[in-house]
């Protein structure tokens, strides 16, 4: 297997072959003696190791009845061989590449959230959600829609005190009128709610700011106890995943930047208040 350069691609590969072999019924040392391998082997894949050729990656995935999209996306991971990131598309039945988001949001334990067009997906509430890609994803089934609600809420479980959070927020994106005056209003008074949580931060980068780093566009970064820190940048049908230090740094430096011109917690609140219907 090729060395992984991107802990994001080695994680959600592991993962990945993890859920194959629960899928199955199986547990990792029931596989691994039905292929004739050491548990190890199996348990050095789910970790995002190395071991296996595609051939013998193929044969388990094969006797785990695993989905033909899936064993793709897989052997996809598998062969992954950038150095700078993880450029992650999504099928054309899908509207967002949030699985492999969500779960390096579930590993991190520091997230920095900053949103230039949108409300940040995991302060949405449903009305909002469902308002944003009626209007903005041409063609979406309902049922799309729907599924990509109940994904985006299931990701906001992770809201705990062990966890810190700080969201940069644009003016402009608090202002973008979504679903009408009654859903702008309960969706400001819950970023209100949430922003009095102690381990949730709210800070608004003012219209007043002008010109400012973030201009580039949207993104999270995502720091852990134990591994590197991660830079989730998503676009409607791509998300990229950046862990090498040259990109970290200078998403760091723009973080700096958003701290010095964003208005503070309680002048933040103020703002938002005022913009209530």
């Amino acid at each position: 297997m090729p060395k992984r350069h991107s802990s994001v691609v080695g994680r959600s590969f592991g993962d990945g072959v993890r859920d194959a072999v629960h899928a199955a019924g199986m547990t990792q040392r029931q596989a691994a003696e039905r292929v004739g391998w050491e548990e190890a082997k199996v348990s050095d894949l789910v970790n995002g190791k190395g071991g296996v050729t595609e051939v013998e990656l193929a044969l388990l995935l094969g006797l785990c009845h695993t989905p033909p999209d899936e064993v793709h996306r897989l052997l996809a991971l598998y062969r992954e061989s950038r150095e700078k990131g993880y450029l992650q598309f999504v099928g054309v039945d899908a509207l967002s590449p949030q699985r492999t988001l969500s779960a390096e949001e579930r590993y991190a334990n520091d997230l920095v959230v900053w949103s230039l067009n949108l409300i940040p997906g995991l302060l949405q509430i449903a009305d909002y959600t469902r308002a944003l890609y009626e209007r903005s994803v041409p063609g979406a089934d309902p049922f799309d829609i729907e599924a990509e609600i109940k994904e985006r809420l299931a990701r906001q479980a992770i809201f705990h005190r062990s966890r810190e959070f700080v969201f940069y927020i644009h003016e402009n994106a608090l202002r973008l009128p979504v679903g009408g005056q009654d859903v702008m209003k309960e969706q400001l008074l819950h970023i209100l709610g949430m922003s009095v949580r102690p381990y949730v931060t709210v800070r608004v980068v003012p219209v007043e700011a002008g010109a400012h780093p973030g201009a580039a566009g949207s993104f999270t970064r995502l720091k852990y106890d134990k591994l590197k820190p991660v830079i989730s940048a998503e676009a409607s049908r791509a998300g990229l995943f950046l862990d090498d230090d040259e990109s970290v740094a200078y998403f760091h430096r723009v973080v700096e930047g958003l701290d010095q011109l964003a208005f503070d917690e309680e002048q933040s609140r103020r703002l938002i208040s005022s913009l209530l219907p």
